[in-house]
């Protein structure tokens, strides 16, 4: 009798376990820390813009909540954006970078052409019942824009690894393009938050002193002969001199900045309540929903609370320049780093003016504020963020830590 052996069957691994740890090793690669104060701020900020539109009968037309509601639907739009900008494949993010940056600009020459004129700037395109601020985007594509031709021209090159002349000439030239459409309309608020932005961009990769030195100069000698030369609009002056002196137009142009102020210094230190700001309910603050949000969270939330809200944004700041350092690559470094500046100047700049220490000149805070544009940018540049960070060797090691602690 002959004995036949019977080999054993192979066990395969169950259905959908590959893909579920795919899934896992993805979640565990993501920077968790940008992802948390990124949702707080955007649920501090849905309850900011609540409280201040909640009373105001001339905004909300009988429904208490209906700016709310429009705020959480502007964040979900916002975050599907962030999304989709996080899961792509970073090569197909380059080669959509130049898209972004032509749509961007053909979004600023349509608003030149057919936008709508609020608070003396030409800087909306009415699209049904929503409003776009192609603006908002152009800061994004700038970052994206420059970020690509600078790794473009030294990645692709074998003998030299440095930024030359020709390098920072085209640099300036994709950002000089919608900064000049954005003068047109015009927006300094948005015009001083993109110069930092690409300041600090050259910076990062490695333009030469002499470079940043000529352009600091040349800022500062535009911004003086635009003001001697009368180029700047009346209304843009008065709210210069009136953030050197309050009190020279209390009533006129100095009358955000002094209400801005009373309604923090009523917060104290643990602050009046949300939906309890006296200043608040009475809607002595203009544009307080957008612009001015930041006077909300002090005078309801208080020191403390104005406190936490800067230190959410910092946690942001903070993350995007470690995303930076740890980027594989030109092209992500240098992308990380303009959004850390984008984000840091346009926060100063905002919680600035309603502290007095800037001028007044209409920027949103950054994931707080309300406003659809300003939303669907700051989360693509988060979603950018996490993009970079996902393909980083810090994500990577991250992701391996995280896997072998769940085995034990």
């Amino acid at each position: 009798m002959s004995v036949v052996a019977v080999r054993p069957r192979t066990q395969r691994p169950a259905r959908g376990t590959l893909s579920g740890t795919t899934t896992r090793v993805k979640a565990a690669r993501l920077d968790w820390m940008l992802m948390g104060a990124t949702a707080a701020l955007l649920a501090i900020g849905a309850l900011l813009v609540w409280s201040a539109t909640s009373t105001r009968d001339d905004l909300t037309e009988g429904d208490p909540a209906s700016y709310l509601k429009k705020q959480l639907v502007n964040i979900a739009i916002g975050v599907v954006l962030g999304v989709m900008v996080a899961a792509t494949d970073h090569r197909w993010v380059r080669i959509l970078a130049p898209l972004v940056y032509v749509f961007s600009v053909v979004g600023l020459v349509l608003v030149l052409v057919m936008g709508s004129t609020i608070n003396g700037s030409r800087s909306w395109i009415q699209l049904g019942g929503m409003s776009v601020q192609p603006a908002e985007f152009a800061k994004l594509a700038v970052v994206i824009g420059m970020a690509l031709l600078v790794a473009e021209r030294t990645e692709g090159s074998l003998s030299r690894k440095e930024v030359g002349t020709r390098d920072v000439v085209g640099m300036l030239a994709i950002a000089g393009l919608p900064a000049a459409l954005i003068l047109l309309q015009p927006d300094l608020g948005t015009m001083l938050v993109l110069s930092a932005t690409v300041f600090g961009v050259l910076a990062v990769s490695g333009a030469g002193r002499t470079w940043l030195t000529a352009l600091f100069v040349g800022a500062v000698a535009a911004a003086t002969l635009a003001v001697k030369l009368h180029v700047l609009k009346a209304y843009q002056i008065d709210r210069f001199m009136a953030f050197t002196n309050p009190d020279l137009d209390p009533r006129g142009a100095g009358y955000n900045t002094t209400q801005a102020r009373i309604a923090i210094g009523n917060g104290g230190i643990f602050g009046q309540g949300l939906f309890g700001g006296s200043q608040t309910k009475s809607g002595f603050v203009p544009e307080q929903h957008t612009d001015f949000i930041f006077t909300v969270a002090g005078e309801e939330l208080g020191l403390v609370g104005s406190a936490v809200l800067i230190a959410l944004l910092g946690v942001v700041l903070w993350r995007a320049l470690r995303i930076a350092a740890h980027a594989d690559d030109l092209f992500g470094r240098v992308a990380a780093a303009g959004i850390a500046c984008w984000f840091g100047f346009q926060a100063f700049q905002n919680v600035g003016m309603c502290l007095g220490i800037m001028p007044v000149t209409g920027v949103p805070l950054p994931l707080v504020s309300y406003g659809g544009s300003s939303m669907f940018a700051s989360l693509m540049a988060i979603g950018l963020l996490q993009n970079i960070h996902l393909r980083s060797g810090e994500g990577l090691g991250v992701a391996r830590s995280r896997m072998q602690r769940s085995r034990f």
